[in-house]
């Protein structure tokens, strides 16, 4: 519902007590790292994005949404082998040349 409205701050502030209670499962903090992107508060949001790859390699959504947030911070170098991880594990393949 807070997504819906666009309250992305509160919507935050309500996953990082849901985070709090329940650390190790993925999807409350890809949640709460979709938020905190949404809210701009993007540091905040790469780090949680961090810990779910931390837990969750091969979590594609993941992947994408780091990538999108170091580009968002101008750190395109850094960004670029997430957006093709991302790529790759949504079945995304594009030649390279080699």
């Amino acid at each position: 519902m807070f997504f819906d409205a666009k309250e992305y701050v509160t919507a935050a502030g309500v996953l990082e007590g849901l985070v709090d209670e329940v650390p190790e499962q993925v999807a409350p903090r890809l949640l709460l790292a979709r938020a905190y992107y949404h809210a701009a508060r993007l540091r905040l949001a790469e780090e949680q994005l961090l810990l779910v790859l931390e837990r969750d390699p091969v979590e594609g959504y993941a992947r994408l949404m780091l990538g999108r947030t170091l580009e968002r911070q101008g750190r395109d170098a850094d960004a670029a082998p997430h957006l093709r991880m991302a790529a790759a594990l949504a079945g995304e393949f594009t030649p390279t040349g080699r």
